[in-house]
């Protein structure tokens, strides 16, 4: 969803993900042994349905690097971008820019609140509603990671 707005139209209501999909440690515990660098996202994009960009990295790509990771990222897949004061985010429907009140309403942040209870009433709580939910690690942390879509098995979503 380009610019501020903030009504997702998806079916999907629980996205996993991390904040960027470049973290060190993820060279041996996540993506396989030789995967070119080009072809992170797209297998970042097979395990998880979302990527929280830091404005630093998002209002730095270009129009090429942008059309790229949206062909190299499935139809449902959601770029969050944090708020830029004067970067423009890129107009297209996989791309959401929400104000801060957004980010506090719908996103759970997962290294902060680790709480696998907890978590799993806040995603019962958006099921209900109906609400989009963003659990993000900003640190890339495989282990909660894990642990949030083993929850989202088990709770059936």
């Amino acid at each position: 969803m380009a610019g501020d707005n903030q009504n997702m139209q998806t079916n999907a209501f629980l996205y996993l993900g991390a904040e960027n999909w470049a973290h060190p440690a993820w060279h041996r515990d996540f993506y396989p042994d030789g995967l070119p660098e080009d072809w992170m996202l797209s297998f970042y994009n097979t395990q998880f349905q979302m990527v929280f960009l830091p404005v630093a990295v998002w209002s730095k790509a270009s129009p090429d690097n942008w059309r790229q990771w949206l062909n190299d990222t499935q139809e449902g897949f959601v770029f969050v971008l944090e708020k830029g004061d004067d970067a423009e985010p890129p107009r297209d429907a996989r791309v959401l820019a929400p104000s801060p009140a957004w980010l506090n309403a719908h996103v759970w942040w997962l290294d902060e609140a680790p709480d696998m209870r907890a978590l799993a009433g806040r995603i019962a709580e958006h099921a209900a509603n109906g609400e989009p939910l963003f659990v993000i690690s900003r640190r890339g942390d495989l282990g909660l990671l894990r642990q949030a879509e083993a929850l989202r098995q088990v709770m059936g979503y």
